[in-house]
């Protein structure tokens, strides 16, 4: 399996879990959770590490997913954690990884049985 290819799997497998994590529960009680926030903030920290990972090739041939907000978040968690502002993780949560899914699950490698 290409490098590309393992990346694309890991962002996808990452964000099913942030949305399974974050399933049936509140922006209020995901900021008063910091087991959950924890949970939440390492897998978008390990999509956004899978697509620095990508090649530039492949990022060039998909500029519809915007994959320098995914990493950027990646460096926000990872550098600049205590500025992290929650409103943006829920927004993150609830609209963008969704969004991201679409975009995402038709570039994955195609399986044979």
């Amino acid at each position: 399996m290409s490098r590309d290819s393992a990346s694309l799997i890991d962002i996808v497998r990452d964000g099913e879990l942030i949305l399974q994590f974050a399933q049936g529960v509140s922006r209020e009680q995901l900021e008063s959770d910091v087991m959950r926030q924890s949970a939440i903030l390492y897998q978008i920290t390990i999509m956004g590490e899978a697509t620095k990972r990508l090649s530039r090739e492949f990022r060039s041939q998909h500029t519809e997913v915007p994959w320098d907000d995914i990493a950027g978040m990646r460096d926000m968690i990872a550098h600049q954690y205590d500025r992290l502002d929650m409103n943006i993780v829920w927004q993150v949560i609830q609209r963008n990884i969704p969004d991201l899914l679409i975009m995402i699950v038709p570039l994955l490698p195609v399986q044979d049985d």
